[in-house]
């Protein structure tokens, strides 16, 4: 085979490279930072690339189609598959044998209320990709670990470097483990000739992302994204998912020529662009059709409802969802999280091959097509008509009492509420409150010039135009008395005992009318107002959870109605037979 050599600069120091074709393997290759080193190494042209993961079989994804990089590498014997369960060291020892890098890469799918299967995931896997190294005598082990195992929940990091420590108070249980599995790989460099080191990339996302963007999206769709936890200042450093693939490759080429200043040791992977936070998320959220944040909340008070409402998931046994991820963004969302890449661009030659904001177009470009198809997006121009809105007509009215715009609704919602004020709170008759509007409504018109000062000459209708027709009179009596031998008849039924249905019906009506003449005009009208600015609102959001409720509730009011209908008498008439 042909070998080319080519010439490569790290750290300052120009190196001749070996571009003939080198076997990789990359663990965890189907993830979401797995399949994006698997492409880089595949568009490079100079690797054979082993992918291993514990799924039996590979599935390329829809945009994986038989024309794309992926599948012609398969085709080729360029690319391979493995399953491969990092649990299992005689599994590992089949896959890396024969290769000169293995890259460790982050495992997926797992939960952090496991704790078993996932500390034998994440450390006890390491412990075995360690050993199978060494028992294949393999050279190089990068590890794919994350910014997040130097940092403290409380406190902010300005540009923080790589004398960081891990404080091993993780609030996250996957991070404590992978902070362990980051101290295996780098304990174990230079042991039998194993050469290791690890990256530590900070908020990575690109297409494909399964936990930032998600979270954000759900956040959208749900109505909670307008809200910014915090000042809304803090910085922080994300890296597009390319740039880390990149940064493992510069990785793997550095351990070759400067062991001394890369074996062993962990860097810092960035974008080299800190942005604010909430500029991020605003720039993500507008880019899938999304309102930015704009009402901001002290940090604090948030923190403290989160707690509030962890306590309250773990008192009632609560399991179904995991707020690990709640917590690490609000965290990140209050704080400010910027480190130093420096070393990573010393000693291994990294530097982004993909700008912030190219990586926010892609990024937004890959998530675009699923938020169009999604039943759940309710905002933008695409996604499909609630219930809530069409029975409000989707009109103005809907776009007012669903919030579509938050300013107008504020401003229509603080008019009623004055207005309710002025009619019923301030005191005053209904007449006196209603004369004083008007009267300052024509001064207000009038100093805009919209009524003239002279307001004479009002014309009057003749008494003719009042008149009612014979037929309006004719139907109206017999509507009259169309209700009035309905109710009579009712009434019959319901003293004979024959029709319980209707019984419950007059009854419960009848109940209902009475609580509305007992409760206060005021009250009702101040529950009205404010059931109709929340209320549609709330069930858009929670549509399917609210519709499965109120089925339920109906199933056991059915089952308890037909329960007591059997047991009650079926007529007046039994009682006299029982005599």
């Amino acid at each position: 085979m042909h070998t080319s050599r080519a010439k490569m600069v790290i750290g300052g120091i120009e190196e001749i490279e070996d571009m003939s074709p080198r076997t990789c393997v990359v663990l965890g290759g189907r993830g979401f930072l797995g399949r994006s080193l698997v492409l880089r190494l595949l568009r490079l042209g100079n690797w054979i690339v082993r992918v291993a993961d514990s799924a039996p079989s590979l599935q390329l994804e829809p945009t994986e189609s038989r024309d794309s990089l992926l599948a012609d590498a398969l085709a080729s014997s360029r690319a391979s598959y493995l399953c491969v369960d990092v649990r299992d060291k005689s599994q590992l020892v089949q896959a890396i044998g024969g290769s000169s890098v293995v890259f460790f890469m982050e495992a997926t799918g797992l939960q952090s209320q496991d704790l078993y299967c996932s500390y034998m995931t994440i450390v006890q896997g390491a412990k075995n990709v360690i050993a199978a190294c060494h028992e294949c005598s393999i050279r190089k082990l990068i590890y794919n670990s994350s910014a997040d195992v130097v940092v403290d929940g409380l406190l902010d990091i300005l540009n923080g470097d790589e004398s960081l420590t891990c404080h091993w108070k993780f609030d996250d249980m996957l991070t404590d483990l992978k902070a362990q599995a980051e101290g295996l790989v780098l304990f174990a460099n230079n042991i039998d000739g194993l050469l290791t080191c690890a990256l530590r990339p900070t908020n990575v996302f690109g297409p494909g992302d399964p936990q930032l963007v998600p979270f954000l999206l759900d956040l959208a769709k749900s109505g909670w994204a307008k809200f910014i936890i915090g000042t809304g200042e803090n910085i922080s450093d994300f890296t597009y998912a390319e740039n880390v693939s990149h940064a493992l490759i510069c990785a793997a080429e550095a351990l070759d020529s400067r062991m001394v200043s890369v074996a062993g040791k962990a860097f810092f992977i960035t974008n080299l662009e800190p942005i604010k936070f909430w500029e991020f998320v605003s720039l993500i959220l507008e880019g899938l059709g999304y309102q930015r944040p704009f009402i901001k909340l002290p940090a604090g008070i948030v923190w403290y409802i989160f707690l509030l409402v962890r306590w309250m998931h773990g008192k009632l046994g609560l399991r179904r969802h995991d707020l690990s991820m709640v917590n690490q963004f609000i965290q990140l969302a209050s704080h400010t999280r910027t480190f130093n890449c420096a070393a990573a661009q010393n000693f291994i030659g990294y530097s982004p091959v993909v700008t912030l904001n190219e990586g926010i177009v892609d990024t937004v470009k890959s998530f675009s097509q699923i938020v169009k198809s999604s039943p759940l997006a309710r905002y933008g121009d695409f996604g499909e008509q609630s219930k809530v809105d069409k029975l409000l007509g989707s009109g103005k009215v809907a776009d007012i009492l669903l919030w579509r715009d938050e300013k107008k609704t504020f401003a229509y919602f603080l008019a009623l509420s004055m207005l309710y004020y002025w009619f019923f709170l301030c005191g005053k008759t209904f007449t006196s409150s209603a004369a004083q509007l008007l009267l300052l409504l024509t001064i207000i018109l009038c100093a805009y010039g919209l009524l003239p000062l002279n307001m004479y000459g009002i014309q009057w209708k003749p008494i003719t135009s009042f008149e009612i027709s014979a037929t309006v009179v004719t139907d109206s009596v017999r509507t009259v008395t169309f209700l009035w031998n309905r109710g009579v008849r009712h009434l019959r039924l319901l003293a004979q005992g024959d029709d319980w249905n209707h019984f419950f019906k007059i009854a419960g009506s009848l109940y209902l009318l009475k609580l509305i003449i007992l409760q206060s005009i005021t009250l009702l009208v101040g529950i009205a107002l404010v059931f109709a600015f929340t209320a549609f609102f709330v069930y858009e959001q929670y549509e399917p959870e609210i519709d499965g409720l109120a089925r339920a509730l109906l199933n056991i009011i059915m089952n308890s109605r037909g329960l007591m209908t059997r047991n009650l008498p079926a007529s007046a008439g039994s009682y006299q037979n029982i005599e």
